[in-house]
């Protein structure tokens, strides 16, 4: 599988170059992005080792939401001195406009992106939280979706875990905490870093995709209408 792998390394980094497969970095407080570097040598999980980062991960993301349902309503981790409450209110993250919201099901995180590394001891660490847009899946999902057409050998003689059930994994979700409404994926537009997962995402999955300037128009017309003769949902 490595020797497939590594020699179709060129042409699916062609193929990330060509569906603009890229990602911003910060350096030196500027803001630049580049192509995604395709690794051809994959970093094998066992099962067992895999069902662990599962169980802890589980346990981190409902604790976060467990979090954010305390500090916009309660503030008990803050009145129990666990976390200073400059900490919270200084935070850019912080949404005073949120005070009293409770979402549908308590569910304030419904995708979560935890950034693992593996140290050199072996053990798995939190780099960080990404809460708020956390596109990182669509990269290995796009990735794979390439070595697959570039390399299909490689999957026909080994046992890899599929990962192509994420967009309906993403779709559950939504079902699962939708009021009445319709399924829309939010986006910064076009010109962001990690657009090219928007397709991904939504494929065949009868998921819509709008950017803040759409949405915020779509509002405004919807309220205009409203006042007129006709109405708008």
């Amino acid at each position: 599988m490595l020797l497939d792998l590594v020699d179709h390394k060129d042409s699916i980094n062609r193929l990330l170059a060509r569906y603009g497969v890229k990602f911003g970095i910060y350096k030196n407080h500027e803001f630049h992005e580049q192509l995604f570097p395709f690794d051809p040598i994959p970093r094998v999980i066992t099962r067992m080792e895999f069902e662990y980062l599962n169980k802890g991960l589980s346990q981190r993301v409902t604790a976060l939401n467990c979090f954010l349902a305390d500090i916009y309503s309660d503030k008990k981790i803050v009145k129990d001195g666990v976390i200073p409450a400059d900490f919270i209110y200084s935070s850019k993250g912080y949404l005073p406009q949120c005070e009293g919201i409770r979402p549908p099901k308590q569910i304030y995180s419904h995708i979560s992106g935890i950034d693992l590394v593996q140290g050199k001891d072996g053990n798995w660490y939190i780099l960080e939280d990404n809460l708020r847009i956390p596109s990182g899946a669509s990269y290995p999902m796009i990735a794979r979706d390439l070595t697959r057409q570039a390399a299909p050998e490689a999957f026909s003689r080994n046992h890899v875990e599929d990962n192509r059930g994420y967009a309906a994994m993403l779709r559950e979700t939504m079902e699962y905490v939708n009021t009445g409404g319709i399924h829309v994926v939010l986006t910064p537009g076009r010109y962001n870093a990690a657009f090219f997962y928007i397709p991904i995402w939504r494929s065949g999955r009868g998921l819509s995709s709008v950017c803040r300037r759409i949405w915020r128009w779509r509002i405004i017309n919807c309220i205009t209408a409203s006042t007129g003769a006709g109405s708008c949902r």
